[in-house]
């Protein structure tokens, strides 16, 4: 009796020992969290004179949403439900959709183009979050919880997206694409070489990359869903998905934008997105056709609306993060995540949105990410903490390199190229290396002990 009494109170001890920092680093991440938003849209009122994103978001109850994952976040969050409960959210969704667009055709409200529907995603999940507060318990509660917050954290992380963008283009008057260009020589200018290739290829090939390009998110749902695909039969997430890597991605890359910025080829040398309205501010018409000469570089005045979105390029950090998840998936989904990849590079470069060492950032970015992730999740170990730190040494070394030897990059070709691509390529390595380390091992088969042979 009194050992049965003592083995409860040892299991309630543990369950407490374990569940009381499990909650308070969860409380702590929430309050990060908001705090964050909060400083965000004030931030964008007092640059912008614009709402921010919480504003943006609780907007969209009622008015027409901006294009973006509100359907994506709902796919997400139905991973935690059963099949007859995702039928049931979706065609609520559908239906209060078709509601608003009517109540909008009668009232004769002009929507801009694409921001027709996307309320009815945001009411579902809205929805699944007050039925899991007021009708679920316990571990079903969290579970339903838990999948309402992965589905609005993706829609809030466009939305944070879209604000750390204006930030970048109110607080950051001049841009260093000078540097970038410049020190783009040691790899022969690709930007310039896939911008004229892509222009020779007809306008086919224009239209693929442009729809890789632009249906980025779309790829990471797809992705995500396999990744999840249990979660309702498991009543459990994995430790580790695609989605924790996007957001992550999405929120320190612009932070260094912040200390890079940098608008992109098309923008310091083209005539940007919209014809020739960027040519007043571009330091020469250049792309696609003539490489910027090599000269002594310097920091130029831009405008207050582009965004200074290009080192690390982060197309590249979220494509490459597609293709590392895709690896685990059937040969269909691993054949679209390097379709995905190579297609995402190919339009980065050819529409002049990045220079080529925007790129290496980019990988070098996203394998340091995935490595803290999953470090985190399995524990931090001696060969977690030698990749990250390497990765983040590459990444750092890269972006002096960029600000502080461009002359020399683009005067010694021969030695600069090979040495950046070699950095990514220690980065990679190490990645690989350190993964499959991790890796858990088949158990060897148990041979069965030979018999003695009758006489």
């Amino acid at each position: 009796m009194a050992s049965r009494v003592l083995s409860r109170i040892d299991r309630k001890i543990n369950f407490t020992a374990w569940h009381r920092p499990r909650a308070i680093l969860w409380a702590t991440a929430v309050a990060v969290a908001l705090g964050f938003l909060i400083a965000l849209e004030i931030a964008a009122r007092h640059y912008g004179g614009v709402p921010g994103p919480i504003t943006n978001q609780v907007r969209e109850v009622l008015f027409a949403p901006k294009p973006g994952p509100l359907y994506g976040g709902l796919m997400l969050m139905m991973v935690v439900l059963t099949w007859r409960q995702r039928a049931i959210a979706l065609g609520t969704a559908i239906g209060v959709d078709i509601i608003f667009v009517l109540v909008r055709w009668a009232a004769g409200t002009k929507v801009p183009e694409g921001q027709f529907f996307g309320n009815g995603a945001l009411w579902a999940m809205l929805g699944c979050a007050v039925i899991a507060i007021t009708r679920r318990t316990g571990q079903e509660r969290v579970l339903l919880l838990k999948g309402v917050g992965l589905g609005l954290l993706l829609v809030a992380g466009r939305k944070t997206g879209d604000t750390w963008l204006l930030i970048t283009s109110k607080t950051r008057p001049t841009v260093l694409d000078p540097y970038v260009a410049i020190a783009d020589h040691a790899l022969g200018n690709p930007s310039w070489l896939a911008g004229r290739i892509l222009r020779a290829s007809g306008p086919v090939t224009t239209h693929v990359l442009d729809l890789v390009y632009a249906q980025l998110a779309v790829a990471a749902i797809v992705v995500a869903l396999y990744q999840l695909r249990n979660v309702a039969a498991e009543r459990r997430f994995p430790r580790h998905h695609l989605v924790r890597t996007f957001l992550v991605i999405g929120l320190l890359g612009p932070a260094i934008y912040m200390i890079f910025p940098v608008v992109g080829p098309i923008f310091a040398y083209g005539p940007g997105t919209s014809g020739t309205g960027g040519v007043q501010w571009a330091v020469a018409d250049l792309w696609p056709n003539t490489p910027p000469p090599i000269s002594a570089p310097h920091p130029v005045p831009y405008d207050g609306i582009t965004p200074r979105n290009c080192v690390p390029s982060l197309h590249t950090a979220w494509a490459t993060a597609i293709f590392i998840h895709s690896r685990k998936g059937p040969r269909l989904l691993r054949h679209a995540g390097t379709f995905w990849l190579v297609a995402t590079l190919s339009a980065t470069l050819g529409f002049g949105y990045h220079y080529g060492v925007d790129l290496i950032v980019g990988v070098v970015f996203a394998l340091t990410v995935e490595a803290a992730l999953r470090s985190f999740d399995r524990g931090w170990d001696r060969q977690g903490i030698q990749l990250v730190a390497y990765g983040t040494t590459v990444f750092a070394a890269l972006l002096v390199a960029y600000r502080c030897l461009p002359m020399d990059m683009a005067r010694h070709p021969e030695v600069f190229g090979p040495l950046l691509l070699l950095a990514m390529a220690s980065v990679i390595y190490g990645y690989v290396r350190t993964t499959r380390l991790w890796e858990p091992e088949a158990a060897p088969a148990i041979q069965a002990k030979p018999q003695p042979e009758l006489v």
